[in-house]
């Protein structure tokens, strides 16, 4: 059996992309999975960053079917120089907890999701080498991190070191077509495929009844500050859209971080449903009653990943008939306005009465609504669900394993 390890520096083990979907979709097909994942302060984490207190103490463990190995985050805080000197010396860097353990698992391939992991990676791939015992790096890019309009001194330098360490990985994977353009200018000769954030097909949907007099939006995630999933925006459009439509709801799936608070205005309140955050198998459960998808990115000017970001949330909606509204962001408006499954509003910072109006239009034209929400599950169906990426992943590992990727090494 071919074995493969996960390695994780930022992010929760039941990471939805690299837990729920990758390892599992590896597991399923024959490959034994490890991750080694990071503790915080001695505890595992869940997806809402809550510390696991009684649950998944051990050091190793196996939870559904998946060997997870357990280190401390606060032993493994590489600086961008560290490891810059690291790679330009051809050193292996050995010393840190997620080197050590990746190495003991001596897998056939390894698989980083964040700058450190993959410094871990390349130091794993380097030792095994001079072992004579060689293995496969793979980098899985979720966002373009170092965001290149962030000019401050450590984020060119960090852009600066992943340069160089792409051109010590075997094959990369992305989540949009604009961050694999991005990547390919940098290095050409890198294989690169994407594997969109997609979730498995919902084989429980049934077609929208859209209710007459009735309008649910939804929003799947984390509610924050201004530049994501804004508390102010959901406020404003809500008391906006209510005005008008009697029996409206907004439904977050989701909420805040653990630790923090969401406070509803009294006038509002009984027009704001809140699941709180809910395991992934049940997602699609709670979007069985929205109508329509919200996604905001704000402060585009400042941050080209988030103009060429397509998040879980977007595919969410997708999967559950659900057409989607958003503000002018580069890689979602291409995407809806190939596959007519909703809305952009042309603004790059859009009002929350910007997404009052494009929902009020929705509502009273209910046989666009209608047709939009027909688009968004077909599209899924035919081209971006989960299985169909399962199959791209697949065929990334069986031409890694065959040898059939890049050649060279820099020594």
């Amino acid at each position: 059996m071919k074995t493969v390890c996960m390695l994780v520096h930022t992010h929760s083990f039941l990471d939805t992309r690299i837990f729920q979907k990758e390892a599992k979709s590896l597991q399923k097909n024959g490959y034994n999975v490890t991750m080694i994942v990071p503790r915080i302060k001695g505890k595992l984490f869940n997806i809402n960053k809550e510390p696991f207190q009684d649950k998944f103490r051990q050091k190793s463990f196996v939870h559904e079917g998946i060997k997870i190995v357990t280190y401390d985050l606060e032993s493994f805080k590489p600086s961008v120089e560290h490891m810059q000197q690291h790679v330009d010396s051809q050193g292996l860097a050995l010393n840190s907890p997620l080197t050590k353990l990746g190495l003991a698992e001596k897998a056939d391939i390894y698989h980083a999701h964040e700058i450190a992991s993959l410094f871990a990676g390349i130091g794993i791939k380097r030792a095994m080498r001079k072992a004579n015992r060689p293995t496969k790096l793979i980098f899985d890019s979720h966002d373009l991190i170092p965001d290149p309009f962030d000019q401050n001194p450590r984020n060119l330098a960090m852009g600066k070191l992943l340069d160089t360490m792409l051109k010590e990985i075997d094959h990369m994977i992305t989540v949009s077509p604009s961050i694999k353009s991005w990547y390919i200018s940098k290095e050409p000769s890198l294989p690169i495929e994407l594997l969109y954030n997609s979730p498995p097909l919902n084989e429980a949907y049934k077609p929208k009844n859209l209710k007459k007099g009735s309008l649910t939006v939804g929003y799947e995630g984390h509610i924050a500050d201004s530049k994501k999933g804004s508390s102010e925006k959901i406020f404003e459009l809500t008391e906006i859209c209510s005005k008008t439509v009697e029996d409206f709801t907004f439904k977050i799936v989701g909420g805040v971080l653990h630790g923090q608070t969401l406070s509803i205005p009294k006038q509002i309140k009984e027009k704001i449903s809140l699941t709180g955050w809910v395991n992934f198998q049940s997602i699609a459960k709670h979007m069985a009653d929205i109508d329509v998808g919200w996604v905001d990115f704000d402060d585009l000017s400042n941050s080209l990943n988030r103009s060429y970001a397509l998040p879980n949330k977007f595919f969410s909606y997708l999967n559950n008939g659900i057409p989607v509204v958003v503000n002018k962001c580069h890689e979602m408006e291409d995407f809806i306005r190939t596959h007519k499954c909703g809305v952009v509003i042309n603004k790059m910072k859009a009002t929350g009465e910007d997404y009052a109006e494009a929902f009020l239009y929705l509502h009273e034209n209910r046989d666009l609504l209608k047709q939009m929400s027909i688009n968004a599950r077909k599209v899924m169906e035919e081209l971006y669900s989960w299985e169909k990426m399962e199959d791209r992943m697949l065929a990334i590992y069986h031409s890694l394993l065959t040898n059939q990727s890049r050649s060279f090494y820099l020594d």
